[in-house]
């Protein structure tokens, strides 16, 4: 909630990771469904992926977090 940006705000998407290392990425938007397969399309969304887990909380800090929600309400 303290960040001033968050890589997420492009949308939601979903990486795949397949045997032999190779990686799908899959997006929705309204009416439109993507599936990229090109590491030039699937690369950005993984670096995407990569900033997302150092900007989201540890699990402890996650708990934390909740319950002090949680104490507000």
């Amino acid at each position: 909630m303290n960040r001033d940006e968050h890589a997420g705000l492009g949308g939601a998407f979903t990486l795949i990771h397949l045997e032999g290392e190779h990686r799908i990425g899959y997006m929705e938007v309204q009416e439109a469904s993507i599936l990229y397969t090109t590491p030039k399309k699937v690369s950005p969304l993984a670096a995407t992926y990569g900033v997302l887990r150092a900007q989201a909380l540890t699990p402890r800090e996650s708990l934390t977090f909740i319950e002090k929600l949680l104490g507000e309400l």
